[in-house]
């Protein structure tokens, strides 16, 4: 086995997916593109993505992507405050119901071996959305677990401190 390691840090670099399986890296961003189209067509709204995207990545323990969404999630508009506040979204007063509903699901469905998705948890997401809006929420929190999950088990990629 061959691994990389950052010669500043020391993290190891476990597997060059893209080198690896090229055709799974190349079908899993498909995935993604399809999941942003699907998002963009039900008008689910580009900040709460960011931080629905955020929040699974900061229940996954993937760096990367932690470091990654919350640039995006500043991008999209949001507010440094808020984006602080998303770990602790449930104590905290900056979020809306239907945001909370979100975030709510997201934390179900990506700790779904221990949740079970209970029905109150769906029940809660479908008060504030179309059945579009939650099979698209529901395509991007599958889409960011399967990223976190191969950014914590491959370590592919670093996050860079920016300036």
């Amino acid at each position: 086995m061959t691994t990389i390691t950052d010669p500043v840090h020391g993290i190891p670099v476990r597997l060059d997916l893209d080198a690896a399986v090229p055709a799974f890296t190349k079908a899993l961003s498909h995935l993604d593109t399809t999941t942003t189209r699907e998002l963009d067509r039900v008008g689910f709204p580009t900040a709460l993505r960011e931080l629905v995207r955020l929040r699974a990545s900061q229940l996954n323990g993937c760096s990367y992507c932690v470091d990654s969404h919350t640039f995006d999630a500043l991008a999209a508009g949001e507010t440094v405050q808020r984006v602080m506040a998303v770990s602790v979204w449930r104590e905290s007063p900056f979020f809306t119901d239907r945001e909370r509903a979100a975030l709510g699901f997201t934390e179900c469905v990506t700790l779904a071996s221990q949740t079970r998705v209970p029905a109150e948890e769906y029940a809660a997401v479908a008060e504030h959305f179309a059945p579009e809006e939650v099979g698209a929420l529901l395509a991007l929190i599958v889409t960011i677990n399967a990223w976190n999950t191969i950014g914590v088990t491959a370590r592919p990629w670093e996050p860079t401190l920016r300036q």
